[in-house]
């Protein structure tokens, strides 16, 4: 899989552009079990663009937004640079260069199944202060239940390079489970769905790592085929990418 930290440097405009958001009732509810207020600390951990940072500052007094791959970092700070709070840290999940104990809560969006789960373990413990949690969230692509969601799994089961090994569903809930040990955690779900367009469609399928970009080998017949099943399944000119978002929010023991 070469450098995880380095996959998505050549995607960050299209992340930018197309990567879904989180569903305001789950921040809300992340927000009300956290205990979160304007005095808050988070590290926000693999923040990559700042999706889920941007969530956050509205919420907490400061943000730290921890993430190793300068490109992704650097959309960050040209969104959020300029706002109070937003603390931009240029580090891995394992060794974020955080204080002891210096933060309240740790999120982790989208970017968990990237990290050393045991290495980064023992570093949130670190940086955690008494009482912390930290909240593992992924908008999961659901992968059937319409036939364009399946067309859709199929192709990247077939056209894209590593999808098996990098996907986010190789974190399950027993390997959440061990790293929440023995304390437990608690779980809050929503639904998320994206409806696209043509040119839509084809800029999420690019944001992620495993699809053949602009100048890599396959892309264009992605591409083909990926127009053929848009052409297939839209109705009024658009599909539904349909989205879970799930969050496992707990201590650490």
């Amino acid at each position: 899989m070469g450098d995880s930290t380095q996959r998505f440097s050549d995607r960050v405009e299209t992340y930018v552009r197309y990567r879904p958001s989180y569903p305001a009732a789950l921040i809300a509810g992340l927000a009300q079990r956290a205990g979160l207020t304007p005095r808050s600390v988070v590290a926000d951990v693999g923040s990559g663009t700042g999706i889920f940072t941007g969530l956050l500052l509205p919420l907490v007094g400061r943000v730290h937004a921890v993430e190793p791959n300068a490109a992704m970092r650097a959309a960050a700070e040209v969104q959020f640079g300029s706002l109070p709070g937003f603390v931009s840290v240029a580090a891995p999940a394992e060794a974020t260069t955080l204080a002891d104990a210096s933060v309240d809560l740790i999120t982790v969006a989208q970017a968990f199944h990237w990290f050393d789960a045991r290495a980064c373990r023992r570093e949130f413990a670190r940086i955690l202060r008494p009482g912390g949690r930290v909240a593992l969230i992924w908008n999961e692509r659901q992968t059937d239940g319409t036939p364009f969601l399946a067309d859709y799994e199929q192709l990247l089961r077939t056209r894209a390079r590593d999808y098996d090994q990098v996907k986010h569903s190789r974190v399950d809930e027993p390997v959440i489970r061990e790293f929440f040990q023995p304390v437990g955690f608690e779980t809050l779900a929503a639904p998320n769905d994206q409806d696209f367009d043509l040119p839509g469609l084809i800029g999420r399928a690019l944001s992620s790592s495993y699809v053949p970009n602009a100048g890599q080998p396959g892309h264009a017949e992605f591409l083909a085929e990926l127009t053929s099943i848009f052409h297939r399944h839209a109705r009024d000119g658009h599909v539904t990418l349909g989205h879970v978002t799930r969050l496992y929010l707990g201590r650490l023991g």
